[in-house]
């Protein structure tokens, strides 16, 4: 009961959001504002606050190297099926690699680490590596997808590419959190106060984009649906991915007991909903991703309760 409890808010933001764009009550452009409000305020706020909250000195362990490798795995095939297997562009081949790896480690993964785990400190470890490491290269990619052929040819790509942090709040926020969590210094009381609040908003509003984005007059040039490629996805983030921590994390790192547990319970949360946010903030088809959020949560109270079941 206690991880189909952890699912109850995320479902219930969603259908006021599926509500709210059913009944036209935030007009048509809702969707597109309250995402970019997410992606440009409230998530730069809740990074800035968490990061600079908990440093990342100190980290390591079997069961995280097993979850980052199995993330880097699916992530990857989930990105060469996009590219080779049904041609997408680079922006729709990075979505496809962050929704088969990328899970849900902030609104979604803390309470269920608590409620099952008994301690939020490895998915703390996961939400940290996320936001560190694999944000950077997602969003860079995703600027490098957005800029016209003309611009890569000549060389500026990678010059945008280095710049990333510099033009995303996202990435500024992420910095900002790290140095100052490493440094040992805590935001001023006022600044502190403020982005708290903020981030307070980033998850229930990202929640009710999502649910806005589900009715149909608010999808953008009525872009045919992708089923089999949600399909796809979803059985590489809810299945192939917690089976592929298992086996590293077993016969690889020999890990047993709570260890194990805890990697492949990680590894088995669904689809974040920052795929759908990104896609959307960078101009990319956010009908695929939403699909994927929403089909990958739906899948995972399954597979979530299989694994606490088999490995509790």
């Amino acid at each position: 009961m206690g991880v189909l409890a952890a699912f109850v808010p995320i479902w219930a933001l969603t259908a006021v959001g599926y509500v709210a764009g059913r009944t036209g009550v935030l007009g048509l452009g809702a969707v597109d504002v309250l995402g970019r409000f997410v992606f440009y305020v409230a998530m730069p706020a809740a990074l800035l606050d968490t990061l600079s909250r908990r440093p990342i000195a100190g980290f390591a362990g079997e069961g995280v190297a097993a979850f980052v490798g199995a993330t880097v795995v699916v992530g990857a095939v989930g990105f060469g099926v996009a590219r080779w297997g049904f041609r997408r562009s680079l922006g729709e081949q990075t979505i496809a690699g962050m929704a088969a790896g990328y899970v849900n480690a902030g609104n979604l993964g803390i309470p269920v680490a608590v409620q099952v785990l008994g301690d939020a400190s490895f998915i703390a470890v996961v939400l940290l590596i996320q936001t560190t490491i694999l944000t950077p290269v997602i969003l860079g990619t995703l600027d490098l997808a957005r800029v016209g052929k003309v611009e890569r040819a000549a060389g500026r790509a990678w010059r945008r590419l280095v710049t990333v942090p510099l033009r995303s709040p996202v990435m500024l926020a992420c910095v900002a959190g790290v140095l100052l969590g490493a440094a040992g210094l805590e935001l001023p009381p006022l600044l502190a106060r403020v982005a708290g609040l903020l981030g307070d908003a980033a998850v229930p509003s990202a929640l009710v984009a999502l649910g806005l984005s589900l009715v149909r007059g608010n999808d953008p040039g009525q872009v045919p649906a992708r089923p089999v490629e949600v399909a796809l996805s979803v059985v590489l983030k809810s299945c192939v991915q917690p089976f592929v921590c298992f086996l590293l994390a077993g016969y690889v790192f020999g890990l047993h007991g709570a260890g194990l547990f805890a990697a492949v319970l990680c590894a088995a949360l669904p689809t974040a909903q920052n795929t759908f946010v990104f896609a959307r903030a960078y101009g990319v088809d956010g009908r695929f991703p939403r699909d994927a959020v929403v089909a990958s949560t739906a899948v995972s109270m399954v597979t979530l309760t299989v694994v606490a079941v088999l490995l509790g």
